[in-house]
């Protein structure tokens, strides 16, 4: 895996190992990122984040702080060796936290994202989406960007604006924006 664009363009990122982790493929990131648009400035929060590849590509295109939340142990330590390899430690926070209570915590601070990634393990998703639904459109900030990456056959229904689906291989790409 690699970074697609930006100032950290050409660089290699690590993944956890095992099975628990699926990194998203550098096709599908740099399609999430064609669709994005540019990240100049902005606070990007990456659930679910893995190696943190999404939220480093962020990073390396401009973003301003990211906060990484991922429960497994082996994935903190891969984003933490990604970030120091990358010299991309200024304005990132790390959590070893389970998404949706990270998610519950950001919402009752009142605390806003520009861009919100959310790539949870695909058979999760379903039993995840309820949960999500009650959070999510309270960390997008009024111009921000939810993207939710899923197994291609499912297709997220959250109490955002869709503003586009799709399909790359066996994964689906969904963005949502705040309503207007």
């Amino acid at each position: 895996m690699r970074i697609i664009a930006g100032s950290r363009k050409g660089h290699t990122i690590v993944a956890p190992r095992g099975q628990d982790t699926r990194p998203t493929s550098d096709r599908v990131r740099e399609n999430v990122f064609n669709l994005v648009g540019p990240v100049d400035g902005a606070t990007v929060l990456d659930l679910y984040a893995g190696s943190g590849g999404l939220g480093l590509e962020a990073l390396s295109r401009g973003a301003a702080r990211a906060v990484f939340v991922d429960n497994d142990a082996d994935a903190v330590r891969a984003i933490e060796r990604n970030l120091e390899k990358l010299r991309l430690t200024t304005g990132v926070t790390v959590l070893r936290q389970d998404a949706v209570a990270a998610l519950a915590t950001e919402a009752s601070a009142g605390r806003k994202y520009d861009l919100v990634l959310v790539d949870p393990p695909y058979d999760m998703y379903p039993d995840l989406q309820p949960k999500l639904a009650r959070y999510l459109p309270a960390v997008l900030a009024a111009d921000g960007l939810l993207v939710v990456e899923t197994d291609a056959r499912i297709e997220p229904e959250l109490p955002l604006r869709l503003r586009t689906t799709r399909k790359y291989g066996q994964a689906r790409v969904t963005l949502f924006e705040a309503d207007a």
